[in-house]
């Protein structure tokens, strides 16, 4: 997969922090570690948006989701392109912008088989890990402290009650007029939870030297101000 680096981004001094960030779906994730970002002045990469940007491709082509070599194949011959634009994670796949595609219901169910292509994750892995090893860089997603970045310096696995989890996304998705049933959400979430459990590669642990958060009592500003905590408790690293 050819890739262009996240635009408007900056050079990252090599003695930055390497923030990584794990937990379920609908934790908080992309908008915290959006926002540290910015607070630090670092580069953020929504790593699930890269998996749901293939999804997006792969509903257009009407590819197999259960092939996880025709996937594989078609992740090495595309072109990705992330962009953070005042506050949104923008994305492009081949030229065109699939934003607003990212997070749709459709994709949601997609992206639940990409993400476990085989292929497919060593191919956004070698990507992702080019990214980190620049430093200065906050990323999210299911396994970055366990396979992206085993040695980041700040480690956060960000959870939150599946119910609460649930209820964060039937907020969106209603927000969006799609109409679904509360128990419909929770359901995908569940399913969804055991899947990257289950999984044999790049599941979802807490690894050892992990700060667990659990952001189910919590709103964004606590979250950010903790995890900006535990990197200003690094005094061989910078933040700024």
């Amino acid at each position: 997969m050819e890739h262009s680096q996240p635009c408007k981004s900056k050079p990252a001094s090599a003695k930055k922090l390497r923030i990584a960030i794990d937990g379920p779906a609908g934790a908080g994730k992309s908008t915290v570690a959006r926002k540290v970002a910015g607070i630090l002045g670092y580069t953020y990469l929504d790593t699930g948006a890269m998996y749901r940007a293939l999804a997006v491709l792969a509903l257009d082509r009407n590819m197999p989701l259960d092939d996880p070599q025709t996937l594989g194949e078609m992740a090495s011959s595309v072109h990705i392109d992330m962009c953070e634009d005042n506050g949104l994670f923008r994305v492009w796949v081949d030229g065109q912008e699939v934003t607003h595609r990212l997070r749709t219901l459709e994709t949601d169910r997609a992206v639940k088989l990409i993400s476990m292509a085989q292929p497919v994750r060593r191919i956004l892995v070698d990507i992702q890990r080019e990214i980190a090893n620049r430093g200065g860089v906050v990323m999210e997603g299911r396994d970055i402290t366990s396979v992206v970045m085993p040695d980041a310096e700040v480690k956060v696995f960000l959870t939150a009650d599946v119910a609460e989890r649930a209820r964060r996304r039937w907020d969106e998705l209603r927000k969006k007029g799609v109409t679904i049933s509360f128990d419909e959400v929770l359901s995908e979430m569940e399913a969804r939870d055991a899947k990257d459990l289950e999984r044999d590669w790049g599941k979802l642990v807490k690894v050892d030297g992990a700060v667990m958060i659990d952001s189910s009592q919590m709103n964004v500003d606590e979250v950010c101000r903790a995890i900006i905590g535990l990197c200003e408790a690094k005094p061989t690293c910078s933040t700024s």
